[in-house]
Order: structure tokens, then C-alpha cells, then sequence
């Protein structure tokens, strides 16, 4: 296996924040969904037959919000590789009919990928 280029290097580390980001909104809609079941449980008077349904809600909700912190700074990340990946995809049409036609559709479709993310997630 040749070594990899930084054009390559730099792709499957977008597509990777893409796929991370896209995981934190599972995870967030999870998160939600459970934290809104507690609430409706709550709600309803059903009994707490443990006693600890307030801490259990404290927790969920806490962890909604560390899941919400982590977008900004990942959208940083997936701006910052976008525009990385932008300027290598520049070096490597510039080598002509030596540049690698396979990575460079990679990084195009990486970055039309991320950029969709970003769009979505605004």
C-alpha cells in the first residue's frame, strides 16, 4: 500500500468529523426523547417507586447540554477541514495530468459532504 498524501489524509479526516458530528445528533435526539419520557412520567404523577426520578432527570438534562456544548467546536473542526481540504484540492490540480483523479473525487465529495453537515446543522 503506497503511503498516504496529505489530500488523503486531510479527506478521511473530514469525512471522519462529518460522520462524528452526524453521531452527536443521534445522540442528542436520543438523549431528548428519554429526558421527554422522564418528564411526561413525571408529569403524570406516576409513582417513583426508587426514589431517585429527580436525580435521573438532573443527569439526562446535564447530559443534553454537554451533547449541545460539543457542536460549536465541532463545527469549527469540520469549517477548518473544509477550508484545508479546499486548498490542498487546489495544490493537486495544479500537478496536471500527474495529480490522482480518485482523490480528488474523494475530496470533493468529502467536502460537499461537510459543507451539507454544516448547512443541516445551522
Amino acid at each position: 500500500m503506497p503511503p498516504s498524501n496529505p489530500l488523503a489524509i486531510a479527506t478521511s479526516s473530514l469525512v471522519r468529523l462529518v460522520n462524528e458530528e452526524a453521531s452527536y445528533h443521534r445522540e442528542l435526539e436520543q438523549q431528548t426523547s428519554r429526558l421527554k419520557k422522564m418528564e411526561e412520567e413525571q408529569n403524570a404523577g406516576l409513582p417513583d417507586e426508587d426514589g431517585n426520578r429527580e436525580f435521573l432527570l438532573k443527569q439526562e438534562r446535564k447530559a443534553v447540554e454537554e451533547t449541545k456544548a460539543v457542536f460549536p467546536t465541532l463545527r469549527k473542526k469540520i469549517s477548518d477541514g473544509i477550508t484545508k481540504l479546499e486548498s490542498l484540492l487546489a495544490e493537486e490540480a495544479q500537478k496536471g495530468s500527474n495529480s490522482n483523479v480518485d482523490q480528488i473525487n474523494a475530496a470533493k465529495d468529502a467536502i460537499s459532504k461537510a459543507k451539507t453537515a454544516l448547512r443541516e446543522s445551522a
